[in-house]
């Protein structure tokens, strides 16, 4: 009953993990628009993209707690092909946000510094940077599903 509670919990904490980043990189996408651009986007995009840094130090760490005391155990898990593809995707999802939240830092101090925006051309560059990001995160709960499921596994 323990070992059950414990795995309950630990993938309740990595899905609400995944959940958060999943909002945080959708509210990038929806705020980095030029039509929208203005000092409070500016300052907003900012902070949402430190809550993003957040959420994706909480589903690995979440993620990472289920593999040391999920049931299948550490061993198994970082055993699997798919796992090591996860990790994988999700360093190179993380990488991909670099550009943005360089961009955003740039944009703020750019801002308090001069009043200026930042231009369209750059505004749309980074918003293909973050849906590029959210569209490969879509494959990660995929390769979690296989991966719970046996599918591909060793």
């Amino acid at each position: 009953m323990i070992a059950a509670m414990t795995e309950a919990l630990l993938a309740y904490a990595h899905f609400v993990a995944i959940l958060m980043l999943v909002v945080f990189v959708t509210s990038e996408a929806a705020l980095c628009r030029p039509e929208w651009m203005n000092a409070a986007i500016v300052r907003r995009l900012a902070r949402v993209d430190l809550i993003y840094l957040v959420a994706a130090i909480a589903v690995l760490a979440t993620g990472l707690a289920r593999t040391y005391w999920g049931g299948k155990g550490f061993g198994w898990y970082w055993g699997q092909p798919l796992l090591h593809a996860k990790v994988t995707l999700f360093a190179l999802i993380g990488l991909m946000s670099l550009k943005p939240t360089f961009a955003f830092i740039r944009w703020k101090r750019q801002l308090e510094a001069t009043g200026a925006l930042p231009d369209e051309a750059e505004v749309r560059g980074i918003r293909r940077w973050i849906m590029a990001q959210a569209h490969l995160l879509l494959l990660l709960p995929l390769l979690g599903a296989f991966l719970a499921r046996g599918i591909w596994v060793r």
